[in-house]
């Protein structure tokens, strides 16, 4: 070996690479000779296994001249200077050498390469998950200490579970503090409360106790918001305050809107000309139970609305201005669009142009009419945007696959995986669609959104705060049909507002169905022709009968005359109680479908059922099976599985619906039961919602009478008390 000296060695310095080089091709060298090398054996073979200090030295020069022989040995040619580039920087360095010899360098060196076109984006592949479980499911300790506080107040044991579950940690001190606001939990009326509040408080319980009044006028708004309204005018918030024995109905709102449960809003009325006033701020003066005057000394309305759906129709206003102000993304040359919208006829062309130019586009039609949204889906997709469609049922979901596949019957599960539609729920929920970009946005270019008379202005904020900047979003539904089971009216707002472009189509529904449904919405109820029994009259006497000849028609007459097995049918119903309810149609309709013991909470394999996950929101299904884990129902879009303790609450039997359970879907056949004691519930779009869920055939258990006719001609929908219209118009000036 060499010795460690600050001596300089023969070859350290020899060749560009440094000293480094030629001491590894050495130790390579010696590695891959070193068993030629070493002796055999020898009493000296010890010392001859080593080489000596100049053999060493010498090994590593000759080594290193080799190595720098074969380097210019291969510089001996000419080399191609770019000779090892590739792609963009190969076509650039040739552009240059044709420049520079005058040659005309490629056309396509210096062009912007064409952006590939986006593909559709498929549904993502998800687990199947349980049912949701509730939100804020209290402890078994919060829920016994609620059940001590209602049995000491005289109230039903069975409310502590919702109790503790609304008024959250510490419910029982909540109650004792205050014990109106058991008027929190559903089903709980302020006579009720008035008597738990006597048991607790004794002498210190009155009418006047401020504490009741805020409650009272909380369970007014809750109760307004059930039927409908987003908020309630002054007068009429103070007369059902003075209805029910709240002496100082105004000092009771003042008090309300003080501690920040109740908002006050001061809306212009609306006058030509005349932009509208910005909301109210704080509360001053603003309570006085009448109309006034602004500062511009314009008549407004006062109105109170609880604070979540006063934001959520303000956070609404705002996102459909964004989409209605806003420049849609350049997804395709005009030229595409138009080609696209000349390869149609008829509304469905009017669809895809309007929506080519504008953000917002609302579509109107009957059920026929669902092939325009179908056309345009298709242009879209074929230009290469990201579309989705959302539905408001299962139901309806696979209705639209299908007509997007191009066939009868609904496709299977796997099958509509690759067909991009999805429910509005799942959507939300992303349990279906396609999924968020980066920043929580849908990731959509084109939104079309199917019975949209069903949103409310919470689910409307949640869909439209979703979409990306320069998405579109096509609204389309029936406005004939029963309004969204929420609060708000969104879509008939958005029709009357006329801030955006509106296709009314013009594909009708057909046969005798679509011309006595068709008529129904004109407000004439008449005779047609049906030469197939596709519409038949069931004149019944009283609410027995009724139910007597719906069982009939389910089990016998409709599959035995039309092959529609029965639970392929529908029976819709005003209500869920009463002689010819829902409750007591599917009890006999069950005793004759699936009779059984009920031994899964009143439940048994086999079973139709309507799920609800959420309020407002119904999924027709069957039971599959049950066990420890709880109720496994098979349903449209997949197996769920719900939890003992919220099958009482969430699952019921389904072969009758009302017609608001039934809205979003349709069923080969429907049976609709009007007895006597319906006639105060009938209205026009409650018999044009429910004859219009039959696609092949309508029985009408008719016990109304003349009650029939008087409700399509002369009851329109409800009025409901909504902001949206005055939102829209202080954002749009162009509104109205």
């Amino acid at each position: 070996m060499a010795p460690e000296t600050g001596e300089e060695r023969p070859g350290d310095a020899d060749g560009p690479d440094g000293p480094s080089a030629g001491a590894a091709d050495a130790a390579d060298a010696a590695q891959d000779t070193d068993d030629g090398a070493r002796p055999t054996g020898g009493e000296d073979g010890a010392g001859a296994g080593q080489l000596s200090e100049a053999a060493a030295e010498l090994a590593a020069q000759r080594l290193e001249r080799e190595r720098i022989a074969r380097r210019k040995a291969g510089k001996a040619g000419p080399v191609e200077s770019g000779s090892k580039l590739s792609g963009r920087a190969a076509d650039l360095l040739a552009a240059v050498r044709a420049v520079e010899s005058g040659a005309k360098p490629p056309s396509t060196v210096f062009a912007e390469p064409s952006p590939p076109p986006r593909r559709p984006t498929p549904e993502p592949v998800r687990p199947p998950r349980p049912a949701p479980a509730a939100a804020g499911v209290p402890g078994a300790r919060s829920v016994d200490a609620v059940r001590g506080v209602l049995a000491e107040g005289g109230a039903p044991g069975a409310l502590a579970p919702q109790a503790a579950a609304v008024l959250g940690d510490g419910a029982d001190a909540l109650l004792r503090e205050d014990p109106w606001r058991l008027l929190r939990v559903a089903g709980v009326r302020p006579e009720q409360a008035d008597g738990f509040a006597r048991a607790l408080l004794g002498a210190e319980c009155g009418p006047d106790d401020e504490r009741r009044a805020r409650a009272v006028t909380g369970w007014l708004l809750e109760q307004a918001a059930l039927a409908g309204h987003t908020a309630l005018e002054a007068p009429a918030l103070t007369a059902a305050l003075a209805q029910r024995g709240v002496p100082d109905p105004e000092a009771a709102l003042q008090a309300a809107i003080g501690d920040g449960e109740v908002l006050v809003f001061q809306d212009a009325l609306e006058e030509p000309g005349t932009p509208a006033p910005r909301p109210a701020e704080g509360t001053g003066g603003e309570g006085d139970g009448e109309g006034g005057e602004d500062t511009a000394g314009r008549p407004v309305r006062v109105l109170f609305g609880l604070e979540r759906y006063a934001l959520a129709e303000e956070s609404l206003a705002d996102g459909l201005a964004r989409l209605v102000n806003s420049v849609p993304k350049a997804d395709g040359p005009a030229e595409e669009w138009e080609q696209a919208a000349a390869g149609v006829r008829g509304s469905a062309g009017e669809l895809v142009r309007a929506v080519a130019g504008h953000g917002l586009v609302l579509h109107t039609g009957g059920a026929a009419s669902l092939a325009d949204p179908a056309t345009l889906v298709r242009a879209a997709r074929a230009l290469g945007l990201r579309v989705w469609t959302a539905t408001h049922t299962a139901g309806g979901r696979a209705d639209f696959a299908a007509l997007l596949a191009g066939g009868p019957g609904a496709p299977d599960r796997e099958a509509r995986a690759s067909v991009p539609v999805a429910t509005v729920a799942g959507l939300l929920t992303g349990t279906q669609g396609p999924g968020r970009d980066t920043d929580g946005a849908l990731d959509v270019d084109l939104l079309v959104v199917l019975d949209a008379p069903q949103l409310d202005v919470e689910t409307a904020a949640l869909l439209v705060e979703s979409l990306p900047d320069g998405a579109r979003l096509v609204l389309a539904g029936d406005p004939g049909v029963l309004w969204s089971a929420g609060p708000g009216r969104v879509f008939t707002d958005l029709l009357a507002a006329k801030v955006c472009p509106l296709v009314a189509s013009r594909v009708p529904d057909t046969g005798p169905l679509g011309e006595l449904v068709s008529a129904i919405g004109f407000g004439e109820l008449q005779q047609v022709a049906a030469p197939g029994k596709e519409v038949v009259i069931v004149p019944v006497r009283d609410a027995g009968e009724a139910v007597h000849r719906t069982v009939q028609l389910v089990a016998d007459s409709v599959p035995r005359a039309f092959g529609i097995p029965a639970g392929e049918t529908v029976a819709v119903t005003p209500g869920h109680g009463g002689a010819a309810g829902t409750r007591a149609l599917n009890a006999a309709l069950k005793d004759r479908l699936n009779p059984g013991p009920g031994r899964f909470g009143g439940f048994d394999p086999g079973d139709v059922i309507a799920y609800s996950p959420a309020p407002g929101h119904t999924v027709r299904g069957r039971v599959a099976t049950a066990d420890a884990e709880g109720l496994h129902l098979e349903l449209a879009d997949g197996p769920v599985v719900v939890a003992p303790d919220r099958v009482e609450q969430s699952v019921r039997h389904g072969w009758a619906l009302t017609a608001h359970q039934a809205v979003g879907s349709r069923w080969p056949a429907a049976v609709v039961v009007l007895p006597g004691d319906a006639a105060q519930a009938l209205s026009r779009p409650w018999v044009y919602t429910a004859f219009g869920r039959a696609g092949r055939h309508l029985s009408v258990v008719h016990g109304v009478e003349q009650a029939l006719p008087r409700a399509v001609a002369e009851i329109p929908p409800k009025p409901r008390t909504t902001r949206l219209p005055v939102l829209l118009r202080q954002q749009i000036p162009a509104a109205g």
